[in-house]
């Protein structure tokens, strides 16, 4: 069973920063892709930012030059540091990983819990 456990999200001012951590456990054999997806109430989930297993990045224009997303491949976590935050920024934000696990010869895509990040005086 492997599970997405992600942290880090909370309240705070615009102009302001948070990193949001999300690590993967269980039986993982590789980790491909791992990405930070957000949605806000009404709007459909988007990509905000994804890393490859060699650590190349890619980012929604809506958060280039604010957001950094990194890796830790011996601890299996991703890390999502938001800088510069804007109230447009509020959002259940989501971690996603493609993965293999230690049971399967597949690559499947799994998702944490999400965690809530609010913009705002």
């Amino acid at each position: 069973q492997v599970q997405l456990v992600e942290s880090g999200g909370g309240l705070v001012q615009p102009g302001g920063s948070l990193r949001l951590s999300c690590a993967a456990s269980g039986s993982i054999f590789s980790i491909y892709t791992m990405a930070w997806y957000r949605q806000a109430p009404g709007k459909q989930r988007e990509l905000v930012a994804s890393v490859t297993r060699g650590s190349v990045t890619n980012y929604t224009n809506s958060v280039k030059g604010r957001f950094t997303i990194s890796r830790d491949n011996a601890k299996n976590t991703v890390y999502l540091q938001m800088n510069s935050l804007k109230p447009e920024d509020t959002a259940v934000y989501y971690c996603n990983a493609r993965l293999r696990s230690g049971d399967s010869t597949s690559v499947n895509t799994y998702w944490g819990q999400g965690t809530q990040v609010t913009v705002s005086e």
